[in-house]
């Protein structure tokens, strides 16, 4: 088994404290989301893993060897940090072709992952002629080629297409499952939440979080019901005596702040408040990261000013 580990992660750019003293391990079995507002430090970590920069001090170490220690690297870490960095004049299949003999491959590799991403049809075409789509097709391929125990893809739904989107999550929840280690940083959060079964989360340089997804979200929610019932008040009246408050939704349901659908059913079922519906109510990913990482955002706009009321009459 193949993990990443990172261990007191210092990275300064003069003033500037990317990373500070970031500790975490990516482990193999799972898709790992590495969450974090622009400028929290996702890609400077992901370069120093890849030895493409130094770290001001602490270690990045894949199985336990920093990556420039790893004699075929390509076998051991697939990467996309760019899929705009291939030459644009060489065509797909001899931008693979070179990588698969710079790193002492079989032929029949470069093949197999064409096919594996779909672009075996376009293999002859020049990059340039590629669309933002397919260009991360043909990174994801040379990510692939080494059939290495570790993946680590920067956006990887970037450019792709719905089809494609749902491709790539198969494709990182069959190569979780062989037992490889998948770090996927992404600012999709509800991308994110199809395919994370752990998450990451930087902010300013800093590990914010590093639990399971379901975990995270549960963390950052705060217990709340939807409830739909046809005597409002009695079920209010009993809900206020336990400290809990009712406020109506617009579509006829009712929110109740602070408790489970267990104990609202109970309460419901001792006064005998009929109750048609009644549901926990948890939030997306996207609002459990939000809630953690708003102070942490280097760059947040300012919230869009109301538009003026239409007049009467108008």
């Amino acid at each position: 088994m193949t993990s990443i580990d990172v261990k007191e992660l210092t990275k300064e750019y003069g003033t500037t404290r990317a990373l500070d003293r970031l500790t975490c391990g990516i482990e193999p079995g799972r898709v790992t989301g590495f969450l974090g507002p622009n400028g929290a430090g996702k890609s400077t970590t992901m370069r120093l893993v890849l030895g493409l920069d130094r770290p001001t001090s602490g270690t990045a170490t894949v199985g336990g060897r920093p990556y420039a220690a790893l004699r075929e690297p390509l076998r051991t870490v697939g990467a996309l940090l760019d899929a705009q960095a291939v030459h644009g004049a060489r065509r797909a299949r001899d931008h693979l072709r070179f990588l698969a003999v710079a790193n002492r491959l079989p032929a029949r590799r470069v093949d197999e992952v064409l096919q594996e991403t779909g672009l075996t049809a376009v293999a002859h075409r020049r990059v340039r002629t590629f669309s933002l789509g397919m260009r991360q097709r043909l990174g994801i391929a040379a990510a692939l080629l080494g059939d290495p125990a570790v993946l680590m893809l920067d956006e990887p739904a970037n450019g792709l297409d719905p089809e494609g989107i749902v491709w790539m999550r198969h494709l990182l929840r069959r190569l979780a499952d062989e037992g490889r280690t998948v770090l996927v940083s992404s600012h999709l959060m509800n991308e994110t939440a199809t395919f994370a079964d752990h998450l990451v989360v930087l902010g300013r340089g800093r590990l914010l979080a590093d639990l399971p997804a379901r975990e995270f979200i549960d963390r950052h929610s705060p217990p709340r019901v939807r409830v739909r019932t046809s005597d409002p008040r009695r079920l209010r009246t009993a809900l206020l005596a336990r400290g809990h408050t009712l406020t109506e939704d617009t579509d006829g349901r009712w929110a109740v702040d602070g408790a489970t659908a267990e104990e609202v059913g109970a309460v419901a079922a001792r006064e005998g408040v009929p109750v048609s519906e009644l549901a926990d109510e948890r939030a997306s990913l996207e609002q459990a990261y939000l809630a953690l990482t708003s102070a942490d955002a280097e760059f947040a706009a300012a919230s869009p000013v109301s538009a003026p009321a239409a007049p009467e009459g108008a």
